[in-house]
């Protein structure tokens, strides 16, 4: 189990990470998680953790204060759905029926999970698609596509030309989700981030810097989407 500390009342808790490389004690609170991190030198005791985490708990506070809620998958929900918005709701249907602003759902299960799963599906099939057509503008080959839901990235290719795509991109307007695929698919020239990728980038999607500040600025509102059942 990762080890935490707890400060204050009412408790709040923070997970300790512990980090060779680390030369000085980082606190970082995250709008992707409500659990304060603090990375740790080598031999930094707990006291002194402590300590530290006790000086800023006001900063903390203040931090957490700012963060909106998630937005619970359930029967009713509205969720951002190609740059618009989709109505969550529960119906005596086999399949998912997705009827202009409205998906309706089997009464099957819990909601959350089942609304994750038609939303990877839907996303899997739009991203293999775009990810055909950029690579065939490249005159590039690319590999295995899967669908993960990570934190940290909305993408990633790999030496193999594998693409990795978040499926919740599918939440985000047209021109942001292919942006993401031009530039994983540029990365299978150009395995980098130099002034050359970028101009692989700007020749498949010319004009990326918009879509690339949308993701920037709004990027973390379709992680506060909260499906309940988050992996890797």
């Amino acid at each position: 189990m990762a080890e935490a500390i707890r400060i204050g009342n009412p408790a709040i808790e923070v997970r300790l990470r512990r980090h060779a490389r680390a030369r000085r004690m980082v606190l970082r609170v995250s709008h992707l998680t409500p659990t304060p991190v603090l990375t740790l030198p080598p031999g930094i005791p707990l006291s002194r953790a402590r300590a530290f985490l006790s000086d800023q708990e006001a900063w903390i506070r203040g931090h957490l204060a700012k963060q909106s809620k998630p937005t619970v998958v359930a029967d009713g929900a509205v969720l951002p759905f190609r740059g618009g918005e989709l109505t969550i709701r529960v119906a005596p249907v086999a399949r998912f029926a997705h009827r202009g602003t409205e998906l309706l759902v089997p009464a099957r299960g819990p909601v959350g999970p089942l609304v994750a799963g038609w939303m990877r599906e839907t996303a899997r099939a739009e991203l293999v698609a775009a990810s055909q057509r950029h690579a065939a503008q490249l005159g590039v080959r690319i590999g295995r596509i899967t669908m993960r839901d990570p934190r940290s990235r909305w993408g990633s290719c790999s030496h193999a030309a594998d693409l990795m795509y978040s499926w919740r991109l599918v939440m985000a307007p047209p021109i942001v989700f292919d942006y993401v695929v031009a530039h994983e698919v540029a990365h299978i020239s150009e395995l980098n981030h130099s002034p050359a990728f970028w101009n692989v980038v700007a020749g498949l999607m010319p004009g990326y810097a918009g879509p690339r500040d949308w993701l920037r600025e709004n990027g973390s509102s379709l992680h506060r989407i909260d499906f309940g059942n988050r992996t890797a």
